[in-house]
């Protein structure tokens, strides 16, 4: 079978799963702060699952010990939608998180990655793994305009239309 023929089959990433530190701390960011659904909790394995976008859109696995190598910092993106993305440093700040760009630092909008291009947003959770909300925009992708604002994204769209 070609691998093509396979991945044409492939929506998206379902589940993914992190090593926590502290799984109460970490238990209360996520559906707490972030509001995601926990779908299970066995303590006995020291584990928590959470639905994210419903059931049938993904699961997030939360693994208690945090013996990562290094102290291994894992990352992924929360598909979103414009307007989450768009009032998520608001929001993220309400719930006490800091919004980050793509290199780390405090932001107070979103970014847009130029050469999807996409518009997102960047934090981090109780044991620094970072997380992304993400959403792809409509428009023509731009490699030049690498990593910037929203505010600059738009701008650059209103001085090509001028």
């Amino acid at each position: 079978m070609a691998t093509s023929t396979i991945c044409q089959g492939i929506l998206g990433i379902y589940e993914t799963h992190l090593s926590v530190k502290d799984m109460q701390r970490s238990v209360s960011f996520y559906k707490d702060q972030l509001g995601l659904p926990l779908a299970r909790s066995i303590p006995e394995r020291d584990a928590a699952f959470f639905w994210v976008g419903g059931k049938e859109n993904g699961l997030l696995g939360l693994w208690g010990g945090g013996s990562g190598p290094l102290q291994m910092q894992l990352h992924f993106a929360f598909r979103s939608t414009k307007e989450a993305v768009l009032i998520s440093c608001n929001t993220l700040k309400f719930a006490n998180i800091e919004p980050l760009g793509f290199n780390g630092e405090p932001v107070e909008e979103p970014v847009v990655i130029g050469w999807m291009p996409a518009v997102s947003i960047y934090f981090k959770d109780p044991d620094g793994h970072s997380i992304e909300m993400l959403h792809l925009l409509d428009e023509r992708a731009d490699q030049s305009f690498g990593v910037q604002s929203y505010s600059a994204w738009t701008a650059r769209a209103d001085n090509q239309q001028a």
